[in-house]
């Protein structure tokens, strides 16, 4: 089996070992690509991944389709960029959030006197803007993972959900 990904203009490929560099005018991805089932080329403004075998079986298929999608992600990734939006919620203690270098604040959670903390993925940069949280970035699973760090790091415990729904909450995926 062999998929052909072709680059648009402006975008440029190279394959390190076992890394595959995507750049574009907004920064540059990189992605370990290094499977036994496939392999990766990049010729001129083309990326080919190839089979190690030539069968059509599933296990290839759905290995090279997978690896497809991470590849176009990252194209969109420097091409455009990802956001994710976040609200901050809350009915009686109200929750401050702040950034420090790579790390994430969360003070006043439910009148708690210890603040949590989360951490913000390498790439990804955060504004808080009232009561909203904008992640954004290059790197599509950088931006999901801050997001849901965030979300995570909010969950109350034995507790009826719907009754506290005090939190940071998912409002727009990347």
């Amino acid at each position: 089996m062999i998929k052909k990904i072709t680059l648009p203009e402006g975008i440029e490929a190279r394959l390190e070992e076992d890394a595959l560099f995507i750049k574009g005018p907004k920064g540059e991805n990189k992605r370990l690509v290094k499977n036994p089932l496939f392999t990766v080329e990049v010729k001129g403004n083309e990326i080919t991944l190839k089979s190690v075998k030539d069968s059509n079986a599933r296990k290839y298929k759905r290995i090279i389709n997978t690896y497809v999608a991470h590849i176009n992600n990252m194209i969109k990734g420097v091409i455009e960029g990802y956001e994710a939006r976040l609200k901050i919620t809350y009915s009686h203690f109200p929750i401050t959030v702040k950034v420090e270098g790579n790390e994430i604040i969360i003070e006043n959670f439910g009148g708690e006197k210890k603040p949590r903390k989360t951490r913000v993925m390498p790439g990804v940069e955060l504004k808080v803007e009232g009561n909203e949280i904008i992640v954004t970035g290059i790197d599509k699973e950088a931006v999901g993972q801050t997001a849901a760090n965030l979300e995570n790091v909010t969950q109350i415990k034995y507790k009826d959900r719907r009754v506290f729904q005090d939190g940071i909450w998912i409002t727009k995926k990347p």
